[in-house]
């Protein structure tokens, strides 16, 4: 590994392909590409990226550095790399990238510390593994560092527990909380590409099938919407008495994963937390039940305990491990318990990713002007770049909608007018 760790660079042809069309469908972010060239906001900006090497990031990539800045890559996930990407990042764009699908625990790791050898000033992250890499193991690099973004839930829930520890040495931005983000990334994009991850493993209809999801946030809500549209009977299991009960009221099922799990034909995760299916689920789970995940991290299914149960195991598909229990019955595990969506498919559309990684490029902009100035501490994305992405965005879509007048604007911000 000197300046790249991909599969195969003679895949860059073909994923500088897959680039370009994942570009037609991002016009907010190639409207910012065009104004960062112009305007250079990232001169001689360090950035080290830990993301999903995709055709969406890719682009995000290509906006930095013709913003001036300087990228190394590395992937958030080992099975969430496109090789093909990762060659033409580093074959065409010439952004050092340290990806491989199917690495292993120990590469995924020195790949982390490749990205970190370039001394960033400014960090992205999916998971929140390259910040707490640099806290744990690199505090040689942290005096450079100005601040950083955070991609998703399970990274933000991890950088607040930093924060609440007053461990977190610089601020961070949660892109993941960005209106832009998960209203419509979360719920649209994680909806769409779950279901197609599992279509695509299984081959399986949904129609008529019982399918629980473990989690009703804007992940939960956006994939029990599509598994009800594709005609699936849907049921909800959460631990917050809120989202239960929205998901009741949204006219979904509702009860523990113990009764759940005894007549699912399809169960997926979507919490952030470990261990939401374990051993006493999988003694009552229906013959050849289908489990996925699609939260970030692979231990929200006790997959060692899944291990220890099964008499034999075998792979009928390239995405699916049928673990026989003593009792006769099959668990069918989809993409090793990761992320289902990207290690079975190829992730949220690129529509979608237009506006989150708009908001991580105008947030990391933002950052390398104003990052000096803010507490080390989990920062929101400030309004007027969520408000900005979502007018570029309508106007993208050929939509215009009404200003208030003086006369509302007034009324709106007085207290003097009543009844």
């Amino acid at each position: 590994m000197s300046n790249h760790d991909v599969k195969d660079l003679s895949l860059a042809d073909q994923g500088r392909e897959r680039i370009d069309w994942a570009l037609t469908e991002m016009p907010v972010l190639s409207a910012i590409h065009g104004r960062f060239a112009e305007q250079q906001p990232l001169a001689g900006a360090r950035i080290s990226g830990c993301l999903h090497i995709t055709t969406e990031t890719a682009n995000l990539a290509r906006t930095l550095k013709a913003g001036g800045a300087e990228l190394v890559l590395c992937a958030s996930n080992p099975l969430s790399t496109q090789d093909d990407v990762a060659a033409a990042l580093v074959q065409h764009y010439r952004i050092p990238t340290f990806a491989v699908r199917g690495e292993d625990g120990g590469t995924y790791y020195r790949h982390i510390a490749k990205a970190l050898d370039h001394r960033p000033q400014l960090t992205m992250d999916d998971g929140a593994d390259l910040v707490s890499e640099l806290h744990k193991n690199r505090s040689d690099v942290l005096r450079d560092v100005i601040g950083g973004t955070e991609e998703t839930t399970t990274g933000v829930i991890r950088l607040r527990a930093m924060a609440a520890d007053h461990a977190l040495k610089f601020p961070v931005i949660a892109v993941n909380d960005a209106m832009t983000k998960h209203l419509f990334d979360n719920r649209y994009g994680t909806g769409q590409s779950t279901l197609d991850g599992i279509i695509r493993a299984t081959n399986i209809l949904l129609a008529g099938k019982t399918f629980t999801v473990a989690g009703y946030g804007w992940c939960g809500r956006g994939i029990a919407m599509r598994a009800k549209g594709h005609g699936a009977q849907v049921i909800i299991t959460e631990v917050d008495p809120l989202r239960a009960l929205e998901a009741a009221m949204d006219g979904f099922r509702v009860m523990p994963m113990h009764k759940a799990a005894a007549c699912s034909d399809f169960i997926v995760t979507a919490t952030g937390d470990k261990h939401v299916l374990g051993q006493t689920h999988f003694a009552i789970m229906k013959d050849g039940c289908v489990i996925a995940n699609a939260g970030h991290f692979n231990v929200e299914i006790d997959i060692p305990e899944l291990e220890s149960l099964a008499i034999k195991k075998h792979r009928p598909r390239p995405s699916v491990e049928a673990y026989q229990l003593k009792d006769g019955r099959t668990i069918r595990l989809l993409a090793e318990g990761r992320l289902v969506n990207l290690a079975a498919a190829e992730g949220h559309p690129a529509t979608v990713m237009d506006m989150s990684f708009a908001n991580q490029a105008l947030s990391i902009a933002y950052l390398w002007e104003q990052g000096g100035d803010l507490d080390n501490t989990v920062h929101p994305v400030p309004t007027d770049i969520d408000q900005q992405i979502a007018a570029m965005k309508l106007a993208a879509m050929g939509l215009s909608i009404d200003s208030l007048t003086p006369e509302q604007q007034a009324y709106l911000s007085s207290w003097k007018e009543g009844t």
